[in-house]
């Protein structure tokens, strides 16, 4: 019976490691993305002349450095032109697959970032 008890937990252990393995890069890399919406946005936001469409292709190029999957359509970007000051609002909706023996699943993320202007 203890023989039992030690395999069983052995094998639970195995299968924590490899669910984390699983799920922990994605939420890494969720997290970069989401500083490199940030420099995005604070680019945008400081330089006027830069159109939304050029945001979104920046947007979508730091989406494939980090290896996600991201169409036009999952992308927002959103300017408020205040007195004296330049807003931008860069949004990003996307799904990671996850896949385990016999399950699988989505993670949703929807990182977001603003910025003021200078």
């Amino acid at each position: 019976m203890e023989t039992f008890k030690a395999i069983g937990g052995f094998l639970l252990i195995i299968g924590a490691i490899y669910a984390g393995f699983q799920i922990i890069p994605p939420e890494l890399g969720n997290y970069s993305f989401q500083d490199d919406l940030r420099n995005v946005a604070m680019v945008g936001g400081s330089n006027p002349r830069m159109t939304d469409q050029e945001l979104m292709d920046s947007v979508l190029k730091k989406a494939q450095e980090h290896q996600i999957e991201l169409t036009p359509d999952r992308v927002t970007v959103q300017r408020i032109a205040t007195p004296g000051m330049n807003s931008v609002y860069v949004a990003a909706d996307y799904n990671v697959p996850v896949k385990f023996p016999g399950y699988s699943f989505n993670l949703h993320f929807t990182p977001s970032s603003g910025n003021k202007g200078f």
